[in-house]
């Protein structure tokens, strides 16, 4: 154990570091381009504040086009698109990209999902004592839904780091792109399950913080 430690410990730290830096980079990213999706989704829906359908079906369309794409598929498609927005492919750089195109939308719809919770006649209510839109949508619908978003953004973040353990195929850094290099094309299974046991760890310490953040919320 000692002697794998001191073989590996400061690979398995650096990819850790890694796959921390595109998971956070493209959340926040996703998280601004996502959340304002999901609130246009619900403001333009039928019944919705501002109900457009063409706005909605337009919207509503592109995000399920692009989640229906496997990420890695997605991830070799934007290869051109990445290469001339950020000049690289590969590291970390290269995936941040392909990470928040995949992931705004996934956002959006879990935001669209968290926000239709709210109690219909509550904005009703609100809209009748002349509120405006910006106002219920802050002070009503996030108001009322930041448990369930707070979890649908710990699924996001979740889903991010799968992202980027496939994003290690381009050379992406990471812990993906370690167990990759070592695990399977080098033929040693010991870094592949150190690896795994990493990505249980970090997925168990986000999904418990997740929990306890919105269990949080709900008491207030």
């Amino acid at each position: 154990m000692t002697d794998f430690f001191n073989q590996w410990g400061e690979a398995i730290w650096t990819a850790f570091l890694q796959t921390l830096q595109m998971t956070f980079i493209a959340l926040g990213f996703s998280v601004l381009i996502g959340i304002p999706l999901g609130v246009f989704l619900i403001l333009t829906r039928k019944g919705g504040q501002v109900e457009n359908s063409t706005v909605y079906t337009f919207l509503n369309t592109l995000i399920n086009v692009i989640r229906s794409i496997p990420f890695i598929i997605l991830l070799f498609l934007l290869l051109p698109v990445t290469k001339s927005l950020v000049g690289t492919t590969i590291g970390v750089k290269g995936v941040i990209f392909p990470l928040v195109v995949s992931c705004s939308p996934y956002i959006a719809r879990l935001m669209e999902s968290a926000m239709l919770e709210v109690n219909r006649g509550v904005i009703e209510a609100y809209q009748s004592m002349g509120i405006s839109t910006p106002k219920i949508v802050w002070s009503v619908i996030i108001r009322e839904t930041r448990a369930p978003i707070v979890l649908g953004l710990t699924i996001a973040t979740i889903g991010l780091i799968g992202e980027t353990a496939m994003a290690g195929l381009v050379g992406a850094g990471g812990l993906g792109d370690l167990a990759y290099q070592f695990g399977y094309t080098r033929f040693q299974p010991d870094v592949m399950y150190a690896v795994i046991i990493v990505l249980i760890i970090l997925v168990q310490c986000i999904q418990s913080i997740g929990n306890a953040f919105a269990r949080s919320l709900k008491k207030k």
